[in-house]
C-alpha cells in the first residue's frame, strides 16, 4: 500500500480509503450483508488501508453499526475512523449532542478520528454557524471525542471557498471529484484552493457512482489506444492519485473483487504517474463522454447572466450526466439539483429567450429547461 500526505497533519493516509456507503446488501439498502461487509473491510485493513469512512444515513443508519463491528477485535487501532454529522437533522443546538452520542453508540467508540459536517451547502453553512455547530465541534475536540474537524461538500466553487476560509478549525475536507467533474462543484480549482491552505483533501465519487467503470465504446476506444493497458477503473483512479493535492481517494466498494482491484491499483499509485501523453488521453476520454450527452452545452457561459438567475450550464450538466449514466449518478444529481437555490434551478426560467439569442451552440434552451426540472423533481 502507498501512503500520502494529509494537509498539515502528521497522519499518512493510505492512497485508498474504504467508503462505506455502498456495502454489499441482501437486496434492500438497509439490509447490509454483514459477514461479507466485515470481511471486506478487515481484508482491506490487512492490506494497509487505514481510513474508513461512513456517515449517519448510509444504509439507512446501518453502515455505522456494521463498521463498528468490523473495527472490533483489534482493527480499531489499525485504521482512522471518519463519520459525519447529518446537518439536515440539526434544528437546534441540542440535536448536535443527541446525534453524536447516537453515532458513538452505533460505532461502539468513544472517539471519532475524523469528523465532518455532512454536505455543507450555501443554505446550510450559515445555519450551522447560527446554531453554534463550529463551537460545538471545537468543544468536542477539546474533550477528546473528535480528532480532526472537516466537512463534506456538494455545491458551487464560490461557496466552497467561503466555507474553507470561514473557519480556522478545519483540517480537512471531502469533495466529489473525478475526471468528468473537473469544473463541477469544487472541481480542480477547489481541490488546489484547499490544499494550498493546508487542508487534507479526501476525494469521493472517483468513479462517478461507478459509472466510469463501464465506459461506452467511444470512450473504451480511447483507452485502447494507450501504450500501457489499464482498466477504466485504473485510469480514473490513477488520474486522481497523480495529483499531489489529493490526500486519499475513497471508493464505495460493494464486492470483494472491487476491493482487490482497488487495493492493487492503490499499491501501484504514484504522484505524477500519468505523463503528458496519458493525461491527454484522459482529456480525450472526457470529451468522448461529453459528446454522447443529450444537450450540446460546452459550459461556455455566453448564456449568462440569466435575467432571472437561472444557472443554465449547471442545470444542463446535471441533466446530461444523470440522463446518460442513470443509476447512482441520477440520485447524486437529483440531490444536487434540490440543493441549488430555487432561483438557479431550471424551474425558475421565465421563458424570455434572452439566453437563446446568445448561445453559440444554438441550443433551444427554453425547451430543455422544463425537461431538466421534470427529471429532478
Amino acid at each position: 500500500m502507498k501512503y500520502r500526505t494529509f494537509g498539515k497533519l502528521p497522519f499518512k493516509p493510505s492512497a485508498l480509503g474504504f467508503g462505506c456507503m455502498r456495502l454489499p446488501t441482501l437486496g434492500k439498502a438497509a439490509e447490509v450483508d454483514e459477514p461479507q461487509a466485515i470481511e471486506m473491510i478487515r481484508w482491506a485493513i490487512d492490506q494497509g488501508v487505514n481510513y474508513i469512512d461512513t456517515a449517519y444515513p448510509y444504509h439507512d443508519g446501518n453502515s455505522e453499526r456494521v463498521v463498528g463491528k468490523a473495527l472490533a477485535g483489534g482493527y480499531r487501532e489499525r485504521a482512522a475512523l471518519a463519520t459525519k454529522m447529518p446537518i439536515w437533522m440539526v434544528h437546534e443546538h441540542q440535536d448536535l449532542d443527541r446525534l453524536f452520542e447516537e453515532q458513538r453508540a452505533r460505532l461502539g467508540v468513544d472517539r471519532i478520528d475524523y469528523y465532518l459536517l455532512h454536505c455543507l451547502q450555501k443554505g446550510s453553512w450559515p445555519a450551522m454557524r447560527m446554531l453554534g455547530a463550529l463551537e460545538w465541534l471545537q468543544e468536542r475536540k477539546s474533550r477528546g471525542h473528535i480528532g480532526e474537524i472537516g466537512f463534506s461538500f456538494h455545491d458551487h466553487l464560490d461557496v466552497f471557498k467561503e466555507i474553507v476560509d470561514g473557519f480556522d478549525g478545519w483540517t480537512f475536507c471531502q469533495i466529489q471529484y473525478n475526471f468528468l467533474n473537473v469544473e463541477v462543484q469544487a472541481g480542480t480549482e477547489g481541490l488546489r484552493y484547499a490544499a494550498e491552505r493546508g487542508l487534507g483533501v479526501v476525494v469521493m465519487e472517483p468513479l462517478f457512482g461507478g459509472a466510469l467503470a463501464h465506459p461506452p465504446p467511444p470512450v473504451q476506444a480511447v483507452w485502447d489506444r494507450a501504450s500501457r493497458r489499464r482498466s477504466a477503473v485504473e485510469w480514473a483512479l490513477h488520474w486522481l492519485w497523480s495529483q499531489p493535492e489529493v490526500s486519499l481517494v475513497l471508493s464505495g466498494m460493494s464486492a470483494p473483487e472491487q476491493v482487490r482491484e482497488n487495493v492493487k491499483a492503490a499499491s501501484d499509485s504514484e504522484i505524477g504517474l500519468l505523463g503528458e501523453e496519458e493525461n491527454a488521453l484522459v482529456d480525450e476520454a472526457r470529451r468522448a463522454y461529453k459528446a454522447l450527452l443529450a444537450i450540446p452545452c460546452t459550459r461556455c457561459g455566453y448564456c449568462l447572466p440569466c435575467p432571472h438567475g437561472v444557472d443554465i450550464p449547471t442545470n444542463f450538466e446535471l441533466y446530461n450526466d444523470a440522463a446518460y449514466f442513470g443509476g447512482n449518478v441520477l440520485t447524486l444529481n437529483r440531490n444536487l439539483y434540490r440543493g441549488m437555490p430555487k432561483a438557479e434551478r431550471a424551474s425558475a426560467c421565465e421563458n424570455c429567450g434572452e439566453c437563446e439569442e446568445k448561445c453559440p451552440q444554438q441550443i433551444p434552451i427554453r425547451e430543455w429547461l422544463p425537461r431538466v426540472h421534470q427529471k429532478f423533481s
